[in-house]
């Protein structure tokens, strides 16, 4: 049986030294590349396509839940299991969303994320205990998971501009990291603050702490 290909995608070096001296220990799994932010991850899924993305959420450039819908978009066979310190229900709802087939909290003990990448690989889903806690009760409050409703109206590009923005990019930086025209920013940035009703930059950070798209 072929070994199961892993890309580790987390923006600490740290963490992804040690997934990877973790994981390259148990047989049958093969760690074949690394990113530090979403949009390497997104080159890496296209350059490797690894059988498991395991990804943070809170990484710079573009975000895992961000970077993951554009992976399962390109590339839908490539599964991906969300690896975070965080719990938040916002977080569940949207990765669950973008087509995550496991989230998983990092406080897990290491035999706990191998089996999810087994079971992933089955074709199975896993979510962590608490998560799975959190899963149904928001089931039984809504019916669903689904999306948060306060941002649904902003595009894929408007999201991504927002962490940009909120990140401290420069329309010039921003431009560049999407290859867009500066002026096509500019327009983005105005249609943000338009449909979210916010007047500043100072008040788009804020938008982007509040829901987590960027860390402090």
């Amino acid at each position: 049986m072929d070994d199961i290909r892993i890309l580790l995608v987390d923006d600490h070096t740290i963490i992804r030294d040690g997934l990877r001296s973790l994981l390259e220990n148990e047989p049958g799994l093969k760690v074949v590349g690394e990113a530090g932010d979403g949009r390497a991850a997104i080159d890496a899924s296209a350059k490797l396509i690894p059988d498991i993305v395991i990804m943070d959420v809170a990484m710079p450039l573009l975000n895992g839940i961000e970077a993951a819908t554009k992976i399962k978009q390109s590339h839908p066979a490539i599964k991906i299991i969300i690896l975070s310190m965080y719990d938040y229900e916002n977080y569940i709802r949207q990765a669950l969303a973008a087509g995550a087939a496991g989230y998983i909290l990092k406080d897990a003990c290491a035999t706990e994320l191998i089996d999810a990448i087994r079971a992933v690989q089955r074709g199975e889903s896993v979510l962590s205990p608490a998560i799975t806690r959190l899963v149904i009760e928001d089931y039984l409050r809504w019916g669903e998971i689904r999306p948060s409703q306060s941002d649904n109206d902003l595009t894929t590009r408007e999201r991504e501009v927002l962490q940009l923005i909120a990140e401290g990019y420069t329309n010039k930086e921003i431009s560049e990291i999407l290859v867009i025209a500066t002026k096509t920013v500019q327009a983005h940035r105005t249609n943000l603050m338009d449909k979210l009703d916010l007047h500043s930059k100072g008040e788009l950070i804020k938008y982007a702490i509040r829901k987590k798209i960027i860390e402090l």
